[in-house]
């Protein structure tokens, strides 16, 4: 009725149970590595409808400081002054497109960089003097 264990089958049920568990540990981090990679590999599948964009109006960035959430667009019918929303700014020259001539929050196409931000209209239609007067007036 009771099985009787010799001292060398003790020593062969430790042997076989450390190389279970290499085998367990190995596999375990194996996999948590494979899922980390292919998790880490994930595209980019934002679809950016660049026809949609270049339908609408059409500026450059002349004036962009970093210490400042504010930005001055030239735009056909003049300067807009524009403030960031998510943090991200487009640098002095970056080519934009949006509706700069509507007061409001909307998404803007940086076509310079492929990126679509998030700013708010504060000015439109102003001169050169008048726009260097709001971004004094905004940021300093």
């Amino acid at each position: 009725m009771f099985a009787i264990c010799y001292p060398d089958d003790k020593s062969k049920i430790a042997k076989l149970k450390s190389k279970k568990m290499k085998k367990i540990f190995t596999l375990s981090i194996l996999t948590i590595g494979l899922v980390m990679f292919f998790t880490g590999c994930v595209k980019n599948r934002e679809y950016i409808d660049e026809s949609y964009w270049l339908s609408k109006e059409r500026g450059e960035v002349v004036l962009s400081d970093p210490y400042c959430q504010y930005f001055v667009i030239e735009t056909y019918n003049g300067y807009t002054i524009l403030r960031s929303y998510n943090g991200y700014k487009p640098q002095e020259g970056s080519i934009v497109y949006g509706d700069f001539s509507v007061y409001g929050t909307r998404d803007y196409y940086n076509r310079s960089n492929g990126a679509i931000y998030t700013a708010e209209v504060k000015e439109y239609w102003l001169t050169y003097y008048d726009a260097q007067d709001a971004i004094n007036y905004y940021c300093y």
